[in-house]
């Protein structure tokens, strides 16, 4: 008997970043969000956030860092981190890129590669910051310093 086995999609990977956005509401244009906290080729973690509701519209434009490249595209709020949960760090938004051009996407993902990973959250025990440099090192990263 012959069977199909279905993979479920894999998502892109996030990766840690900490740069200046602008996010601003596409219905009145005001500013929401101005910090990224990851960054994946399919969307971004931004904070700290004024209240948004989960599905609305925004623009989202940034710099990637090293480079005078801006990524600049359309979104939309796929998740609102409201800062309870353990882990948290406050208010932030899940924003799904909703109309990216080709050539930004290819830029941010070959940028993508020179950040190191989200670390997973749950239970696992977090790493101190040695065993992430070890980490970093043995993938052949170079760690960024970040200033968030």
């Amino acid at each position: 008997m012959l069977r199909l086995l279905l993979t479920p999609a894999r998502r892109p990977s996030r990766h840690t970043v900490c740069i200046d956005c602008q996010v601003v509401r596409e219905r009145d244009f005001r500013l929401v969000a101005d910090r990224v906290e990851n960054l994946s080729a399919t969307g971004l973690l931004a904070g700290p956030a004024d209240p948004v509701l989960t599905g609305e519209r925004l623009i989202v434009s940034f710099r990637l860092p090293r480079s005078g490249v801006w990524i600049d595209s359309e979104g939309v709020v796929s998740r609102v981190v409201h800062g309870r949960r353990k882990g948290d760090f406050g208010r932030s938004l899940g924003i799904e890129f909703t109309d990216m051009d080709m050539a930004a996407r290819r830029v941010l993902e070959r940028h993508l590669s020179r950040f190191p990973p989200v670390p997973p959250r749950g239970g696992r025990r977090p790493l101190d910051a040695a065993a992430v440099l070890r980490l970093l090192t043995r993938l052949g990263k170079t760690p960024i310093p970040m200033a968030c």
